[in-house]
């Protein structure tokens, strides 16, 4: 049995030995700048020059005088610009392990509960003023100016008792507050300011 490849050397066909010539001379350099244009994409580079060459031969007088070149680069241009439009339109593909990283980074409620815990354990170190502070501010909304009024300090006090209190609570719980120095670390002993 005897196989005749497209564009082998025994092509037995004028239309076959076009194809390989056209090949031969257009191909690498239809490649390099379709690579380009799909930002180093092999696969899609790839496919977008065999489809290229496969239009030419399907439309183009290949024994013809005509070049070709011309042609070929502007066809895989448009393709690359079609492939583009067509994924934009498309939902996103996902491949079959993103479920499974949305179920190991989703917070659960085992987390929400140590958390918790921890807090609670933290706050009740806080002195007292430290904790009507937050309460007042962070726990029923109220602005510096309002918590002062109803705890009977100055707005600048309760806002140095806030600002210390969140730090104590951060330290407590593990949080890096980005100060990164050694006074940063240290744990505030809260008293009433």
């Amino acid at each position: 049995m005897s196989w005749t490849v497209l564009g082998s050397l025994g092509a037995a066909s004028a239309a076959e030995r076009a194809m390989r010539t056209l090949h031969d001379e257009q191909a690498g350099a239809l490649y390099t700048y379709v690579l380009r244009l799909l930002n180093g994409d092999r696969h899609k580079a790839e496919d977008i020059v065999q489809e290229a060459l496969l239009r030419c031969w399907r439309t183009q007088d290949l024994t013809g005088s005509q070049p070709l070149r011309p042609w070929l680069f502007r066809v895989a241009r448009n393709l690359v610009i079609d492939e583009y439009r067509t994924r934009k339109t498309r939902p996103q593909e996902v491949n079959g392990n993103t479920w499974l990283e949305d179920l190991l980074t989703r917070p659960d409620d085992v987390d929400w509960l140590l958390s918790s815990i921890l807090l609670k354990e933290a706050f009740k170190e806080l002195s007292a003023p430290h904790r009507e502070a937050l309460y007042e501010t962070y726990f029923s909304g109220r602005s510096m100016r309002e918590a002062g009024e109803i705890l009977g300090v100055p707005s600048g006090t309760v806002k140095s008792r806030v600002h210390h209190a969140v730090r104590a609570l951060r330290l407590a719980m593990g949080v890096d507050d980005g100060a990164g120095d050694e006074a940063g670390r240290r744990v505030y002993h809260l008293t009433a300011v």
